[in-house]
């Protein structure tokens, strides 16, 4: 019997990430999942997953943090050893992020850097912080944006982040493949969770206009992109690299 693999999710509490901790659950992978401040409903994807007969944990993390990442990365080598009795994880899920709406002309240097930290300099020392705990073969999965392909007012610092965490990923999957370990992007388009105050799940005129220039005709949902994640990380995916998987139902196409 094989070892059970290991995911190291970050921000899978809640929204996209908890879909796909659980995404990944179903593909008979353990899971170790990172929360922010929402310990109870960490716990409750915990218990969830242990459903599906997998092993899995939850650690506070805050990504915007990159002091914080050697202390955490202690933290996980031992919950590697006493809850999953294992030595290394092998597949990386930079999923954790906040978003901000501002116009270009009206962002402040306060919300530029709170967008540079959580969605650039975060997954770069994370991954990098990862490394030697990360085994060979293993796979990283950065999650973007569709915005990093299209335009929508407000979305500048965010978009601009996920731009250049996209050109990050390609140089990832060069210079790791020599351990064997890929790295690539899923994008999602709108999706309808409590993302950026819930403006795609709650404002129907948002959602309206969203399903109207979606070529399938409706806003995202969580299950449209957990599989996808899931996919990157099983055997199935394993000539994907250096790619960048957009998963938005054909929107502004």
């Amino acid at each position: 019997m094989s070892t059970p693999k290991i995911a190291l999710i970050t921000g899978g509490s809640r929204g996209l990430g908890q879909n796909m901790a659980l995404n990944l659950a179903k593909k008979g992978i353990d899971v170790l999942l990172t929360y922010h401040s929402k310990k109870a409903e960490a716990e409750a994807v915990v218990a969830e997953i242990q459903l599906h007969g997998r092993t899995a944990a939850a650690l506070q993390l805050n990504v915007a943090d990159a002091g914080s990442f050697d202390a955490f990365f202690a933290q996980v080598r031992t919950t590697l050893h006493d809850t999953f009795e294992a030595e290394q994880f092998h597949f990386l899920v930079n999923n954790a992020g906040t978003g901000i709406h501002a116009a270009f002309s009206d962002a402040t240097e306060a919300q530029f850097d709170e967008m540079v930290n959580t969605h650039l300099r975060g997954p770069y020392f994370l991954t990098q912080k990862a490394l030697p705990l990360l085994a060979d073969g293993g796979r990283v999965i950065n999650i973007s944006s569709g915005l990093a392909r299209f335009t929508l007012p407000g979305y500048s610092a965010y978009a601009a982040m996920k731009g250049a965490l996209e050109v990050l990923t390609r140089y990832q999957a060069k210079e790791l493949a020599v351990r064997g370990i890929a790295a690539n992007v899923v994008a999602p388009g709108a999706i309808a969770t409590d993302f950026d105050n819930a403006h795609v799940r709650d404002n129907a005129q948002i959602n309206a206009l969203i399903a109207s220039q979606t070529a399938l005709g409706r806003v995202g949902l969580p299950d449209d992109i957990g599989g996808v994640v899931a996919f990157l990380c099983t055997d199935d995916a394993r000539w994907v690299n250096g790619q960048r998987l957009e998963a938005s139902g054909g929107i502004f196409l």
